[in-house]
């Protein structure tokens, strides 16, 4: 009996977790390495993405900078600088390059995937929305397929900015407020190319909605709101994947209606915890989702804002 109630708790680590009627999604418990380098992952506040080779590079606050693990969860290396933000992977002539924000250091930098760094883009002195460089303190970055880049400054002018692909600043849009077309910390950014011209999808983390403007600046719409907190979008196969900072992570189809949600948290003191122990982390829950991609089978790979570091895999079943 004691060898089939183990079987049984090992089974149940394999999970459905909460889901919408149009996608269902299982929990891998234990996926990544647990102390990848023999050392513990460390502080987060970033994101991760995933290359074209399918492996995942999550963001730390350590000296390390960037984990990289295989499409399997086994640690591979360390890239690039540590305090990256937000990150995204793009295929360009040359290879794959990461573009990533690091607020604490007032800059957008351009890495390959070595870790090298091609260039950093710092505050726009003729935008006038800055004092000096300490008022730069972007969140997260897209890049159009002009190759224009977008800024989201939520921790600093919350505002958006546009440079041209030569780094020349364009605009500021935006700007702090409540209203549909100002921003209360636009935290994460991405393009969104679902649709005959592509949109820029903006997560208004403390609005608690998700946005779409278009390349010129221009607001659209606001897609979806009443959401906790959406702090970054990935878009792939037909999907927006935004992680909700106070524990939860939704999946938002092309129409902006919700597909799924997984690892909703019903504990509120749990969410949007930074150091919340490792023995009160359950599997198949989560507790501050700030970044995530899909990568090339519709699952779901999630980090979280953890003073530990805390990686989820979240399979779409078939």
């Amino acid at each position: 009996m004691k060898r089939i109630a183990q079987s049984l708790l090992a089974c149940a680590a394999f999970v459905s977790v909460a889901f919408a009627a149009d996608l269902k999604f299982s929990v891998v418990p234990n996926y990544f390495d647990a102390q990848p380098g023999q050392q513990a992952l460390g502080p987060c506040h970033g994101g991760a993405v995933i290359d074209k080779a399918g492996n995942i590079y999550v963001t730390t606050d350590t000296e390390r900078g960037i984990a990289v693990f295989s499409a399997k969860g086994k640690y591979l290396r360390s890239v690039g600088p540590t305090r990256i933000h937000a990150l995204e992977l793009r295929q360009e002539q040359g290879g794959e390059f990461i573009y990533a924000a690091r607020p604490s250091d007032h800059e957008v930098v351009k890495l390959s995937l070595e870790g090298k760094q091609e260039w950093s883009l710092t505050f726009p002195a003729e935008s006038g929305l800055y004092k000096d460089a300490k008022g730069f303190n972007p969140c997260a970055v897209t890049v159009a397929p002009d190759g224009s880049i977008f800024v989201a400054d939520g921790y600093g002018s919350n505002f958006v900015l546009k440079f041209d692909k030569n780094r020349k600043f364009v605009k500021a849009f935006g700007g702090p407020g409540e209203a549909e077309g100002k921003f209360k910390t636009c935290h994460g950014i991405g393009l969104d190319d679902r649709f005959a011209k592509p949109l820029l999808f903006v997560c208004n983390r403390n609005n608690n909605r998700v946005e779409h403007w278009d390349l010129d600046g221009n607001f659209i719409k606001v897609i979806q709101k009443d959401l906790r907190m959406p702090a970054a979008v990935h878009i792939s196969g037909g999907y927006a994947l935004i992680p909700e900072l106070q524990g939860r992570v939704t999946l938002l189809d092309k129409e902006g209606k919700i597909a799924a949600q997984v690892g909703d948290n019903p504990n509120e003191k749990q969410r949007a915890n930074f150091g919340l122990a490792k023995d009160q982390w359950q599997d198949g829950i989560c507790n501050s989702p700030h970044g995530g991609s899909i990568d090339r089978d519709g699952n779901l790979i999630i980090s979280e804002w953890s003073a530990f570091g805390h990686l989820h895999k979240f399979v779409r079943s078939k």
